[in-house]
């Protein structure tokens, strides 16, 4: 390795940090399977992806759409969880970006739809 890992001190920060800003598939799939999920789980992806198979549970929420007034029916305490498309997308990222700029408590699911297939759980299509 060119560059030397920080030191545990500083290493300690920055993935606590990171926790703090995202979860996991896994955890997300728990919370949601034993009704202990303190979030609204977010789709941010378009209409058309989110009735072709979506996290069950999630509301469909383009992350374009996020405004004050799509967001009026939860109070402002909600926790949200965004996802999106899986790595290679940052639709997630906007959304939270704009969630944090309402000044909504927010994280990310890491992963999206694709983290979410490869841990093994199921999408939902729409009717």
């Amino acid at each position: 390795m060119t560059t030397p890992p920080a030191p545990p001190l500083e290493a300690a920060a920055h993935f606590a940090s990171l926790l703090a800003f995202e979860t996991d598939c896994w955890d997300v799939h728990h919370a949601l399977t034993t009704d202990t999920a303190d979030f609204v789980l977010l789709d941010v992806r378009g209409p058309e992806l989110y009735a072709a198979g979506h996290v069950p549970g999630a509301v469909s929420l383009p992350h374009g759409r996020i405004v004050e007034r799509n967001l009026a029916r939860w109070p402002a305490e909600t926790v949200f969880v965004t996802y999106c498309a899986g790595p290679h997308c940052n639709g997630a990222d906007k959304a939270a970006l704009r969630l944090a700029r309402l000044g909504r408590p927010v994280r990310k699911m890491i992963g999206g739809v694709t983290g979410w297939l490869d841990e093994g759980f199921s999408l939902t299509p729409s009717p």
